[in-house]
């Protein structure tokens, strides 16, 4: 019986283990990226180039995407827009270093982070880890006093923040404008849920890292990261993404949501 129980637990293990997609057309990385993950608790899948990556990716659903941008057959941003047609899964893209524009144009297209190559395997498992946390499970805490949150059902399992059309289901993790869904990406609804928990609040670009990247204080960051995606935010909750009056800027520091009242 007891032997029986063991294996029920580990069976259950088993069936929780996130899956992630190594796409890459160089085989020494995909070997290491394969097993390091493997090793830290991953299962691993992989693909060597575009097209390969597009098929596994619709075959087995995996978690999270690790994708170099320069593959052949089809490059790491025609594989995003693929994945992006249709899944919100989050994706790191590979990157080589120096090539800003690389960079951006990843994360414009949907891209949540990048890795720059030549990188450790142990930093692309923290960026994998702290992407995972962020898109997959909701952890920022409401700190400011002002913030309009009230529950949709007797239980108060669900919470739903508003503000003008705007309204914000932080237990489903999903955003509507007239009760219409507006699909987020993992990591654009966290910095959202950010923002708006702390509404009236100013954060600097660095502090928008640190609590929804999860980059440490003294990593050298790449800020473009956090303005991509406000960009992004500004172009589906804005009703005029170029005069935002949700999501503003805060001169000389930041970002901050509007106070809500």
């Amino acid at each position: 019986m007891a032997e029986n129980e063991e294996l029920q637990e580990e069976l259950s293990e088993e069936e929780v283990r996130q899956k992630i997609l190594v796409a890459d057309d160089e085989a020494s990385i995909r070997r290491i990226l394969e097993t390091r993950l493997k090793m830290v608790g991953y299962d691993v899948v992989v693909a060597e180039d575009g097209e390969e990556a597009v098929e596994v990716f619709n075959k087995t659903n995996p978690d999270l995407v690790v994708l170099d941008v320069m593959m052949p057959k089809m490059d790491g941003y025609g594989v995003t827009r693929e994945i992006r047609r249709t899944s919100d899964v989050p994706i790191i893209i590979l990157t080589a270093l120096g090539d800003v524009s690389e960079r951006i144009t990843g994360l414009e297209l949907g891209a949540d982070d990048y890795v720059i190559k030549p990188f450790s395997p142990k930093e692309l498992e923290a960026r994998v880890k702290a992407v995972l946390r962020r898109t997959l499970s909701k952890d920022i805490l409401i700190t400011s006093p002002t913030t309009n949150v009230a529950p949709t059902n007797s239980k108060g399992a669900k919470n739903v923040i508003t503000t003008g059309a705007i309204k914000i289901d932080t237990a489903r993790r999903q955003v509507y404008r007239k009760n219409e869904r507006i699909r987020l990406t993992g990591m654009e609804f966290s910095l959202l849920e950010l923002l708006v928990n702390n509404s009236g609040q100013a954060y600097s670009r660095n502090e928008i890292l640190q609590h929804v990247w999860s980059y440490p204080a003294d990593h050298r960051i790449d800020t473009r990261v956090v303005d991509v995606h406000i960009s992004r935010l500004r172009s589906k909750l804005e009703a005029d993404p170029t005069n935002p009056e949700l999501i503003l800027t805060a001169r000389g520091i930041g970002y901050m949501f509007q106070r809500i009242n």
